[in-house]
């Protein structure tokens, strides 16, 4: 075993840098690695299932962690994606397959069978691809995420299917389905009641010891038992521990828990890849290569166009429509336990079974390489980041859009000194055409806050559009220079509460006070006098900073939320009423 230990170590530490250093996906250096040192390969390692089967708590980790990242409000606003676009990629991918199947030649249990296991993609694969690029908040991203949790839940009705197709149908008739249903319904209600009520005052208790590998322990024991409940009524492992991580993902004690799980989680994963490159028979390529280049040709082609094409339907750009088709074109980890399943139900026989496992492997190789040339051949070329060279500033602007634009108009007129700092390359040329001294940087990044001495500054302003990046870069701030007074716009009114949760204090609303001017003007020519128009917005403007603070303290949790902003409107309305310096409406 210690050899086994040793052998997966040096294979990864030798192929993945090696691999990033040739500008290639860590992923399929580990993928390599498994190749050579596996029966295909040099042979060093024969025991493939095994250690597949316990490198796959690796992918559950990874659905603990995204969890933990989704917070149960999040998860709900995803219903439409995960069974609007992650059902219609699933059937629709499967009756292409399907389809093709039945073209050569094949029976139509098998082309069901067939069909579903190579719709379903990777969610390691996928997840861990975007997350190297830090693409998962992008809007494929998120796409690609709600059609993998979709894919999750699939697995459960297409194994109680398998029995049917291999001629047992009657196991899972009347009284014996109801049961089963039963236990996934009873299972999933005690993950989710334990999750909410449960395990906080659990981690609590253990937090208190203050030992942190118990709190470790204990963390690592909390994904398994979830893991092991699910799978024991038929559930997918990585389905409950993500459940688990919704749960949590309200707790304070979620950044620590991900702290705690993150080196375990990236272990794991890696030997999972690993054990996935070595379970690929390379014999089968060798024995028949143009029929296995074909099928992975047809697979790819098939799933990246029907992803492509839903992603358009969806709304995407054809830029974030083709990542979508490539990220997810590739087999996936569950498509091995479907053909397991139906190869012990007689549905496939092992030949046609070896076949299936070389073509998903082969995909999942394919992946890497496919996302970066279309990455490479989609996005624009863009010049390297400006050296800053800043001397100290009375204030260091993020973003130079329209709103910064205006500040550093004033801060001109009133002499005081500032740095711009701005990533789009060309705004960036724009702006410098009108002598302003702008620097093509990235405020997010560290190292360039400190070029740009912005320890030194008296304020820093974050004027961002897009509530992703204002958050990162706030975020940034916010840790690395706690005393600095940040003053920071807000796109919408939950971009707001976003950031005064990070700890800005000062939350200026875009369309906030322009609406207060237009409002200002309509009172006006609906016939309020000056003073009735000042005294009400006075009136509106102290009441909303008052919800808006009351709606952060129960920011993570959407039903309050709404009752939140129900009674507050209901409390604006009887302020305006019992006010006598302000007339009734006329009719």
């Amino acid at each position: 075993m210690l050899i086994d230990i040793a052998l997966f170590l040096l294979a990864a530490v030798v192929a993945v840098p090696l691999f990033k250093r040739l500008g290639l996906s860590a992923v399929l250096g580990y993928l390599a690695a498994g190749i050579v040192i596996g029966p295909s390969g040099l042979g060093l390692i024969s025991d493939v299932e095994s250690i597949l089967h316990f490198s796959e708590f690796g992918v559950v980790l990874l659905l603990f962690i995204i969890g933990l990242e989704l917070q149960p409000s999040r998860l709900w606003a995803l219903r439409r994606a995960v069974f609007g676009l992650g059902g219609a990629q699933l059937l629709i991918s499967a009756a292409a397959l399907g389809g093709l199947a039945l073209a050569l030649g094949q029976s139509m249990p098998i082309a069901i069978v067939a069909s579903f296991g190579l719709a379903m993609s990777s969610t390691a694969f996928v997840l861990q691809l975007l997350g190297e690029r830090k693409e998962l908040n992008t809007r494929h991203g998120r796409s690609a995420f709600a059609i993998l949790l979709l894919q999750d839940m699939a697995v459960i009705p297409l194994l109680a299917l398998l029995p049917m197709l291999g001629g047992s149908g009657e196991a899972l008739a009347g009284a014996d389905f109801w049961a089963a249903f039963g236990k996934v319904a009873l299972a999933l209600v005690l993950v989710l009641v334990a999750g909410r009520y449960l395990l906080r005052p659990l981690l609590r208790v253990i937090a208190a010891v203050e030992l942190p590998e118990v709190f470790t322990a204990t963390a690592l024991l909390v994904v398994l038992a979830t893991a092991m409940a699910m799978e024991a009524v038929g559930l997918s492992m990585s389905l409950g521990a993500f459940l688990a991580g919704v749960m949590l993902a309200d707790s304070e004690f979620r950044h620590e828990l991900q702290a705690d799980i993150e080196p375990f989680k990236g272990l794991l994963l890696g030997l999972f890849f690993i054990a996935v490159g070595m379970s690929a028979e390379l014999s089968t390529v060798y024995e028949a290569p143009l029929m296995v280049l074909g099928l992975v040709c047809a697979l790819v082609g098939i799933k990246s166009a029907v992803l492509f094409a839903m992603g358009r339907v969806s709304g995407l750009g054809n830029r974030a429509a083709l990542s979508l088709g490539v990220a997810l074109s590739q087999g996936g980890e569950f498509g091995f336990v479907l053909f397991g399943v139906a190869t012990a139900a007689g549905v496939l026989s092992a030949e046609l079974q070896s076949l299936l496992i070389v073509v998903v492997t082969l995909s999942m190789l394919t992946t890497p390489l496919l996302y970066r040339l279309v990455s490479q051949m989609s996005a624009t070329a863009s010049p390297p980041f400006d050296e800053i060279d800043a001397r100290e500033t009375d204030v260091v602007i993020a973003g130079f859009g329209p709103f910064g634009q205006i500040i550093a108009r004033i801060l001109r007129i009133r002499k005081f000194s500032f740095t711009i700092l701005e990533r789009n390359s060309l705004h960036v040329s724009f702006v410098r055409q009108f002598g302003n001294a702008v620097f093509y940087s990235d405020a997010g990044r560290l190292e360039v806050l400190r070029a740009a001495k912005v320890e030194r500054a008296r304020v820093f302003v974050v004027a961002i559009a897009d509530p992703s990046e204002s958050l990162r870069v706030a975020g940034v701030v916010r840790r690395n220079f706690p005393r600095l007074p940040v003053i920071a716009c807000a796109r919408t009114r939950q971009h707001a509460l976003q950031l005064m949760n990070l700890g800005v204090k000062h939350v200026i609303r875009r369309s906030y006070f322009s609406s207060l001017e237009a409002s200002r003007k309509l009172l006006g020519l609906l016939g309020n006098s000056e003073s009735e128009t000042e005294r009400i917005l006075k009136l509106f403007r102290e009441h909303d900073d008052r919800a808006l603070l009351q709606q952060q303290a129960v920011s993570g949790d959407e039903r309050q939320i709404i009752q939140s902003a129900v009674q507050s409107a209901r409390e604006l309305e009887q302020l305006f009423e019992e006010d006598p310096s302000i007339p009734a409406a006329e009719a």
